[in-house]
This record gives structure tokens, C-alpha cells and sequence, in this order.
């Protein structure tokens, strides 16, 4: 069953869509809280997005490439604003499609249809990871914290992958230094150590403070309580 997440800012409209695709076996939700999508998008885990571009607080152009950040999930523009300068605009920021207010709910049905068969039949939805509000993609090896992209590098990205793998426990050293380097015989110790302190410095450099915990003797373990941000 196909998940696709509808962002539109009229109530009657949104409910009609969500009731039209639920009879014929697509499991939908509505956005209801339009200054934190991503949460929802991101707790929904979508295979299609509905997107609305008059949406109170942001514009759906901006959570488009808020989106476009974490996943290639397809994204369908639906909006009144149809003159091609808005149509040219929503294809730009990574819009799949453009559907015109307003519209046969049957021509809405046909376009979904078609966009599912087409994205899922060559291309994988890029997978993520989440941790105290700090999302993991595992696409492009990158953190996104609060808008922010943060490009990772190869070794940062798989001490954070084995840590998000694990959170809630410990890995110890000698597992973070396999996934490093095939045979940890031959790095010195200390070589870990300088790659998890530059990894911190990089993560506090972006406001993530006290993501990384060191359990003296054991290994790591990303914060329990993590509250990215605060000291």
C-alpha cells in the first residue's frame, strides 16, 4: 500500500483528496501543523507528496526543497497559482508534477497512478535515519539539523551510520574501527580517536552539541536525551 502525505492548507479540500485516494487502497495524512512538516513527513515516511504552494508560514516551494534535502520522494505541485512562471518554479525546486486547481479528482487519481508506477519501478526512496531531531541520510552521506545540510566525510559518515545503527547502546571501539578499516590491527588507536574528535568539532560547529557520548573504557553511544543545540 502506496503512503502519500497530502500538505494543503484547505481543510475540505484536503479531506476530499485523502477520502477519494483511501477508496482505492492508498493509506493518506493531512499535514496539520504547517510550521513543523518535516516531523510529520518525515514520522508519515511518505512514497508520494501532495504539496500545496500557498501554505501558511512557509510557501510549499520552500518544504519542497526542504524535502528534497532528505529524500527523492516524488512531490506533485496541486495549486491554483497555475501561470507558468509558478509551474517553471515548482519543476525547479524538484517538483515531479503540476496539477491545476481545480481539478477532476479522476485526473488526480490517473496522475498519482502514473507518478507512483513510474518513480517506484526505477528508482529506490532515499532511506534516513533520526536521532534527537538530527536526520542521517544515507543517500548522500549528509546530517540535516534545523535547514541545515551538512556534508559528511566518508569516515564521518560511517562512525554516525554505526552509532545510528546502535543508538540506545554502546559500540565499542574495536566494532567503529572495522567499519572504518577492514583490519584494525594495523591503525593505531589514537587514529580513531582524532576521527571522532574532528567528527564532535564539526558537529558542534553546527550547533549539535553533546551528540557523541563516551562511555570511558566501553566505546560510544549517541545521547540518550539527546537535545541538539543546548549545552
Amino acid at each position: 500500500m502506496y503512503r502519500i502525505l497530502i500538505i494543503e492548507d484547505d481543510n475540505t479540500i484536503s479531506e476530499e483528496i485523502g477520502k477519494y485516494l483511501d477508496r482505492w487502497g492508498y493509506e493518506t495524512a493531512c499535514v496539520t501543523d504547517f510550521e513543523n512538516i518535516l516531523p510529520q513527513f518525515l514520522s508519515f515516511d511518505p512514497q508520494l507528496v501532495l504539496l500545496d504552494i500557498g501554505l501558511p508560514f512557509y510557501n510549499g516551494y520552500y518544504w519542497c526543497s526542504e524535502i528534497r534535502k532528505i529524500s527523492q520522494v516524488p512531490v506533485v505541485f496541486v495549486s491554483s497559482a497555475s501561470d507558468n512562471m509558478n509551474i517553471v518554479m515548482a519543476m525547479n525546486m524538484g517538483g515531479d508534477d503540476f496539477i491545476m486547481k481545480p481539478f477532476d479528482l479522476e485526473v488526480l487519481l490517473a496522475k498519482v497512478q502514473a507518478i507512483l508506477r513510474r518513480t517506484y519501478s526505477f528508482q529506490q526512496q532515499s532511506s534516513v535515519m533520526e536521532h534527537g531531531n538530527v536526520i542521517l541520510n544515507l543517500t548522500d552521506m549528509s546530517l540535516l539539523y534545523q535547514g541545515t545540510k551538512i556534508e559528511l566525510t566518508k569516515n564521518e559518515f560511517r562512525i554516525l551510520q554505526c552509532l545510528y545503527e546502535h543508538a540506545g547502546g554502546t559500540v565499542s571501539r574495536e566494532n567503529i574501527m572495522k567499519k572504518l578499516w577492514d583490519d584494525e590491527c594495523f591503525v593505531d588507536d589514537n587514529t580513531l580517536t582524532v576521527n571522532m574528535n574532528r567528527l564532535r568539532k564539526r558537529l558542534e560547529e553546527a550547533g549539535i552539541h553533546n551528540f557523541i557520548m563516551t562511555k570511558k573504557g566501553v566505546g560510544y553511544q549517541l545521547a540518550a536525551d539527546a537535545v541538539p543545540g543546548l549545552r
